[in-house]
């Protein structure tokens, strides 16, 4: 059996079929970049992150496009409340990013657009709409995308419009025909930068939001695509709206699946920028190593709930020392390994991730690998332990790295604590040779003896 994901869309898993043998072609929603990255964005990240890792390592060739969107309300405010041009935040944001996402061990998308490199694009799609008579011109100088012209909106989110309209106003300076409609083109104000705006057909201005999506997916990957992604607050309306502007143009389906990742909480409540209970990536890379809190974030299934605290990143520190401690104690062969998906860890391993990426199931098979190698002292199953993580990201780091990292003892130190202790014990002077492995183990160090000498880790937090 193959790869099977579940579709927003349907609602159900199904096969995966991309719409060109062998090649996937897969649009992602990326960051507004007006200030750092916090944990919600490292889930979103970090989730499809895994899928384009399974999907290269299943044979396929991915094309992947995560989008950065560089002009929006959020962003003209920041930059004017710095002082700043908002090419100069934007670009400062980017770079911020492109340092979170390394650190945590994100594979670069094949495509990261930026939405001011595609406004003519945008405005060619948003003219499209207007001659099919999706868009119109308002009275407020906006142009709108006319929801109840396209029919099936709401087929993602599973609202009718009759549901989405009840209870809603028109605001009479919106200009709106209908308070479900949405704009492509915003008018530009005078108090807004000069780089805030572009000139057009309809006046200076600049694109709506969900536009900008529509345009940069149909331009890089075309008009229909296999996968678009995001978090859980994008069905609707981002992801909704899209459809609708995309298909209305296209006459074709934007998508043949979609795929969102679960949101990160705190305390059980979401965590975001607008509710001020969110941890940035640094702050948590601060005080946890990233591996850590790669293996935190990716061991929870990708569309569940995963709700923060330092308990439980700990927990998954001690559970990835495990790991490590397996690879450190056999350590695996020099050469790197050639997976064999029909071997019996494999076969477990494919079958977790290919169940609509199962990293919670193919972290236990991991973890039984680890025992069976702890078992038979195996270097072969040892670095099928490692090449497994490797296909999620994890475990290639030097095991005697990882385990030492957060340490606050001077490594020097250590290791002349070792070479007296070794002495210790050759001139069986026992008592001293345990008093210097107590007084090590006091410092948070644990020794570990074997026929290869004498190695050492920090103990579990």
């Amino acid at each position: 059996m193959g790869l099977r994901l579940h579709n927003t869309l349907s609602g159900q898993l199904e096969d995966f079929t991309p719409l060109q043998p062998g090649h996937v072609r897969m649009y992602v929603c990326g960051m507004t970049v007006y200030d750092d990255c916090h944990l919600g964005h490292a889930r979103s990240m970090l989730a499809f992150d895994v899928v384009q890792r399974w999907l290269k390592a299943s044979g396929y060739q991915v094309t992947y496009v995560r989008n950065v969107t560089d002009i929006d309300d959020k962003i003209i405010r920041r930059a004017l409340d710095n002082g700043e041009t908002i090419g100069a935040l934007t670009e400062r944001m980017v770079q911020s990013l492109h340092r979170d996402a390394d650190a945590l061990g994100v594979e670069r998308p094949t495509h990261e657009p930026r939405a001011t490199d595609f406004v003519p694009q945008m405005l060619s799609l948003i003219q499209t709409l207007e001659t099919k008579g999706y868009a119109y011109r308002a009275s407020n100088q906006d142009v709108n995308f006319a929801v109840r012209k396209f029919e099936g909106y709401g087929k993602l989110s599973g609202k009718s419009i009759d549901q989405l309209r009840a209870g809603e106003r028109v605001a009479v300076d919106e200009g709106k025909r209908d308070p479900l409609d949405f704009v492509v083109w915003k008018a530009a104000k005078e108090s807004e930068p000069q780089e805030a705006k572009w000139d057009s057909v309809y006046g200076p201005g600049r694109p709506g939001w969900h536009i900008e999506c529509s345009a940069m997916a149909c331009q890089l990957l075309g008009e229909s695509i296999d996968i678009h992604g995001g978090g859980a607050d994008l069905p609707f309306p981002h992801h909704e709206n899209e459809i609708a502007q995309s298909e209305a143009a296209s006459g074709k389906p934007l998508a043949r699946y979609w795929m969102h990742n679960g949101f990160v909480t705190r305390d059980n409540e979401k965590m975001s920028k607008s509710l001020g209970n969110f941890f940035t990536i640094q702050e948590i890379l601060a005080r946890f190593d990233a591996e850590t809190t790669r293996f935190f974030v990716v061991r929870s299934h990708y569309r569940s709930a995963l709700n923060y605290s330092d308990a439980h990143i700990e927990d998954a520190r001690i559970a990835l020392k495990r790991l490590y401690t397996c690879l450190q104690a056999v350590p695996p062969q020099a050469q790197a390994m050639q997976i064999d998906w029909t071997a019996p860890y494999a076969d477990r391993f494919k079958a977790a991730m290919d169940q609509d990426f199962g990293t919670p199931e193919a972290v236990a098979v991991l973890f039984d690998l680890a025992s069976e190698v702890n078992r038979t002292h195996s270097p072969q199953l040892s670095s099928l332990l490692r090449a497994l993580g490797g296909v999620i990201g994890l475990l290639q780091s030097p095991p005697e790295v990882f385990l030492r990292a957060g340490s606050s003892v001077d490594t020097s130190q250590i290791e002349a604590l070792i070479i007296e202790r070794q002495a210790a014990k050759a001139g069986r002077d026992f008592v001293r040779a345990d008093a210097i492995r107590n007084q090590l183990l006091a410092q948070g160090i644990v020794l570990k003896d074997s026929g290869q000498g004498t190695t050492w880790e920090a103990a579990a937090v």
